[in-house]
């Protein structure tokens, strides 16, 4: 039995899409489609009902799932019990996806220190928002990704990550008072995250709790758009401590004291269980260990 069959069942099983564990496996649709026949000929069975163009597993195809991935599970034990003896360093090619809070605090220096870890890495990075990320590992186009939400979805793993701290930054030239409350912040417009994202949402409950309401709350995904309409005295932003940390040297923008804190920033690493690799598994672990390593 070729393998190559089984793991391409196992991804349109798991992405549910034929495209999608195609692109996953780096081949066109017609050789997945064909290493499906050619396994479902082979054992004699068919695995995949494509009746009414909806994508379904048969009786026989669910059953061999468990096959399938006990055998792509032997098969990189073996791969890392004999080639364990100086065969070639194969390249380790990663999708992630991060929100813009990591981009700005610990993911750079962890990707630096991964890349020393692992010389062969190859990167593709994309960072965007948490909703856009979840899409993404869900449909399989990322291998990994760190996101304010889980990516709740058969087949993926979730891992949550320390919570980042929030703060307020300001224009040292408009906001001067050593402490504010939070009906002083209320005076001013506010910079945000996306609507409907967690910072959005826990910033507005934050100030229904004390009945006031700030002239007018500015949602933006990008924190080097933030920082630059703060520098400009458009209004105060809330951004994780470790990014705003770096404006106040790069920007002189201070970090605003208040009588209240901001709810954390949650963040969680959602990726997709691989039996034939535990290179995710392997570089997830790798982000903990940093994370701690630095306190953040």
């Amino acid at each position: 039995m070729d393998l190559r069959f089984v793991e391409a069942f196992y991804w349109v099983v798991s992405l549910k899409s034929i495209s999608r564990a195609a692109e996953k496996l780096c081949i066109t649709q017609s050789a997945m489609s064909s290493r499906i026949a050619a396994l479902e000929e082979e054992l004699g069975v068919m695995l995949l009902d494509r009746r009414d163009k909806q994508f379904r597993l048969t009786i026989a195809g669910s059953r061999f799932l468990t096959h399938a991935e006990r055998l792509l599970a032997i098969q990189r034990e073996l791969k890392l019990e004999m080639g364990s003896g100086g065969a070639a360093v194969q390249p380790m090619s990663l999708r992630i996806g991060a929100i813009e809070s990591a981009l700005h605090s610990w993911l750079m220096p962890w990707i630096e220190r991964l890349r020393v870890q692992h010389p062969e890495l190859e990167l593709e990075l994309s960072v965007e928002t948490t909703p856009v990320l979840v899409e993404l590992i869900r449909r399989g186009t990322l291998d990994l990704v760190f996101a304010a939400l889980p990516a709740a979805h058969e087949g993926l793993r979730i891992q949550p990550l320390p919570p980042m701290e929030m703060v307020f930054v300001g224009n040292a030239q408009l906001h001067r008072r050593r402490r504010y409350t939070l009906a002083q912040l209320a005076e001013y417009d506010l910079l945000t995250f996306q609507r409907g994202s967690q910072p959005h949402v826990a910033l507005m409950d934050l100030f229904r709790q004390v009945d006031a309401q700030p002239p007018r709350v500015h949602t933006i995904s990008s924190i080097s758009a933030m920082t630059q309409l703060v520098d400009a005295g458009f209004g105060i932003a809330t951004l994780p401590r470790p990014a705003a940390g770096r404006l106040v040297v790069n920007r002189g923008l201070p970090l605003l004291r208040c009588d209240t804190e901001l709810q954390p920033l949650p963040v969680f690493a959602s990726y997709r269980a691989d039996p034939s690799s535990a290179k995710v598994e392997t570089v997830v672990k790798t982000v903990f260990s940093f994370l701690e390593a630095s306190g953040a």
